[in-house]
């Protein structure tokens, strides 16, 4: 369901872009999908294409994964999500709330659990692209 609500944000956003934009038909809409989020990247895909706006109907929308890379406030030391062993449970939890990271995860350097998300968490619509309404 967390994919659904994502894929709504996302065709609200891009029409309200489009419409302010002055866009009659969107060609293209690229997003930048934060690793953190966990989002399966085919029922993304999919829910956007089922909930596709008028404007967006012939859309292409291009998703980019935004690698996950956190660095250590004690030591410095900079790892990535993907490098770290979470049970389904822990994955769980941090796909529905990012910012629970801090409880499952420690700095595999020192074990410090206070460590910052450099990159890597959220949804952007990068660009919205299409044909410009006349008149």
């Amino acid at each position: 369901m967390h994919e659904w609500a994502l894929a709504e944000a996302v065709i609200k956003t891009a029409s309200q872009i489009a419409e302010k934009e002055g866009l009659d038909n969107v060609s293209e809409v690229n997003i930048r999908l934060g690793e953190l989020q966990q989002v399966d990247i085919e029922i993304f895909k999919f829910a956007l294409s089922q909930l596709k706006a008028p404007k967006l109907e012939k859309a292409q929308f291009n998703i980019r994964r935004d690698e996950a890379k956190l660095r250590c406030r004690v030591c410095s030391y900079e790892w990535t999500f993907s490098s770290v062993e979470l049970d389904e449970e822990a994955r769980e939890a941090v796909h529905f709330v990012p910012e629970i990271a801090h409880a499952f995860m420690k700095c595999p350097q020192c074990g410090s659990p206070d460590f910052e998300v450099v990159s890597g968490r959220g949804v952007w619509i990068e660009s919205v692209k299409g044909v410009k309404r006349h008149g």
